[in-house]
Order: C-alpha cells, then sequence, then structure tokens
C-alpha cells in the first residue's frame, strides 16, 4: 500500500478536468498513445462503457466493442498519460452501474437506448 500512496502523491500533473462526464452504457471513442521503439502513434478505441471503477488516480473503466464479429474488452486507467482523450459519442439509457450482461448477447438485442437531449 505504500507504494501506491507514493505514486498517488508525485503525480501532480494529472488534471481531473480534462476527463468528460461518463458513465456505463456511453458510447466512447479513446485515443490513446502507442510507442514502438522510438515511434509515437495514436489509435482510437471506440466502443461501449461496461464500468467505471476505482477512484482517485486508480480509476480505471473497460470499453467493449465487436471486431470482426469477436467481442474484445479493453480497461483503461482514467488518469494515463497515454490517453490522450476521451470523446464521447452517445449517451446510453441504462439502469446497472456494470452492464456485464452485454456479453453474453449479440445483435438487435445488445443495442442500448439513447438518452435523448
Amino acid at each position: 500500500m505504500d507504494s501506491i500512496k507514493f505514486v498517488e502523491e508525485n503525480t501532480k500533473s494529472f488534471d481531473p478536468n480534462n476527463i468528460p462526464d461518463f458513465k456505463s452504457g456511453d458510447t466512447v471513442t479513446v485515443t490513446y498513445k502507442i510507442i514502438e521503439g522510438t515511434k509515437e502513434r495514436e489509435q482510437q478505441f471506440q466502443g461501449v462503457v461496461l464500468q467505471r471503477r476505482g477512484n482517485g488516480n486508480t480509476e480505471t473503466f473497460t470499453v467493449r466493442k465487436i471486431s470482426n464479429g469477436v467481442g474484445v474488452e479493453r480497461v483503461f486507467p482514467v488518469c494515463s498519460p497515454k490517453i490522450a482523450k476521451i470523446e464521447i459519442n452517445k449517451k446510453g439509457v441504462v439502469r446497472r452501474a456494470r452492464i456485464f450482461y452485454l456479453r453474453g448477447i449479440t445483435g438487435k438485442k445488445a443495442r442500448i437506448e439513447e438518452k435523448r437531449v
């Protein structure tokens, strides 16, 4: 536990105001940096947020998408310096904080109702 507190105290560059307000059920596009040797590029991952967990510097969120008929999930730390930006594409209407039931359904059943503004 001491090492986690040490890292939390020494990461002052994180600004929580840069994070948009999203929750489970929202469709987001996460742009993150990939470093391969001396080269650096940005890649996008678009999908539905399944959950947000943790708090402070240790908060993470899970994004799920279907790629070539296979479900792909990725866990991102919210305050990672590798995340360039997070865009909210759609606000979803769900009644749960963790929507793991999406793993077992496909097709039209897996659609999430969009929140009207």
